[in-house]
């Protein structure tokens, strides 16, 4: 039980010193000493993300630290997610699908978006820069998460928000995940526009609408 104990400590210190490297090696060793992945991941991975995420909301740390402590354990989960138990999958506070929509290649603001959902428990899968219709639409299939965010930077590529909602609309899988959109042309009258569900101003903001979605 002590062993355990101390490699639990040890992801959540790897994760609070931003090291990703000390991440990925205590994961492996939890994996080699034979402790339940979801258990390293809620009270060592989301543990340390936990304490990074609070510091920052106190303004303790800054944006680069919370999205070294995202990246740290993201190390931590690509090898405790593959040694789950046949059938069983981690969710967190719950799954959040986030991309920055076809045609625009800014990451600034989703990227700390996805920081911060890491950092109060969500199971946050990113799809990157310049995301097809299409491929939001197959990961909602896929990955069946909670909560689709899509980010527009551009007022030439926030009209793609509509395109994916309209093809999740098509394809049968509107009713399945809840769409929240994000971006400086975003507005409120956008969201109800193209019957997305929230807006997130910023990333607190965005945030705090995740939890709500998920929580209804």
């Amino acid at each position: 039980m002590s062993g355990s104990r101390g490699v639990l400590q040890d992801l959540v210190k790897s994760i609070t010193d931003y090291d990703d490297e000390a991440a990925f090696a205590a994961a492996k060793r939890a994996v080699e000493e034979g402790i339940d992945p979801i258990k390293a991941i809620e009270h060592g991975v989301a543990a340390g993300l936990k304490r990074v995420g609070d510091n920052y909301e106190k303004g303790e740390v800054f944006l680069p630290e919370l999205i070294m402590g995202a990246n740290a354990a993201q190390r931590a989960l690509g090898v405790l997610l593959e040694h789950l138990p046949k059938g069983s999958e981690y969710r967190g506070s719950g799954r959040v699908v986030i991309g920055t929509v076809e045609g625009d290649l800014h990451d600034i603001g989703k990227n700390i978006v996805a920081a911060m959902l890491r950092a109060n428990g969500f199971d946050v899968v990113d799809l990157g820069v310049d995301v097809s219709a299409q491929r939001f639409v197959d990961s909602v299939r896929e990955l069946k998460p909670d909560v689709l965010g899509m980010s527009a930077l551009l007022t030439t590529t926030i009209p793609k928000q509509m395109e994916v909602v309209e093809a999740l609309k098509r394809e049968g899988v509107r009713g399945e995940v809840k769409v929240i959109v994000g971006g400086v042309p975003v507005t409120e009258e956008w969201v109800g526009e193209i019957g997305a569900d929230a807006m997130g101003k910023d990333a607190m903001d965005a945030v705090q609408k995740v939890k709500k979605l998920v929580e209804k």
